[in-house]
């Protein structure tokens, strides 16, 4: 009540706010958001979802730096899947169907569903070692003529 009236009469102090720290600027920056994998699961969901969609959290897999998006904690079973080896990572993550599982120290899991790499190319972390795979369009006899005779 006291700081209201000093407010309505004009006489609050002002004291301007310093400079240093008061922005979320150097927060922001890709360098900084690289995942630290020595902390529990809940620790490891909320730095990737808090760095969801910018600037990204990211780590290295096989060379090449990977950014985690969508992340959410998995209270089940360990799933079956395809294990990846995470460059820091005391356990390997696991491809599986819904997306890309990671392991915090404690053990405890998190999904993550989408992964993108350096060139910008973005997958869902399911497809991950599909990601390479090339599908070729094979053409019937006839569709080769049709497709002849568009162009």
């Amino acid at each position: 009540v006291e700081a209201v009236h000093l407010i309505a009469d004009g006489k609050a102090p002002r004291i301007p706010q310093p400079k240093e720290g008061a922005t979320y600027e150097g927060i922001q920056k890709k360098e900084n958001a690289e995942i630290s994998w020595d902390q529990p699961a809940a620790d490891l969901h909320n730095w990737i979802r808090g760095h969801d969609k910018v600037p990204g959290a990211w780590t290295t897999i096989n060379g090449q730096v990977v950014t985690f998006y969508g992340s959410s904690l998995l209270d089940a079973s360990v799933p079956a899947g395809q294990e990846l080896t995470i460059k820091g990572a005391s356990r390997p993550g696991l491809v599986t169907k819904n997306g890309l599982v990671v392991f915090g120290n404690d053990g405890k899991m998190v999904l993550v569903r989408n992964l993108q790499f350096e060139d910008g190319k973005m997958i869902p972390a399911s497809k991950y070692f599909s990601a390479d795979e090339r599908t070729t369009l094979e053409l019937t006899e006839e569709e080769k003529k049709i497709a002849e005779d568009i162009r």
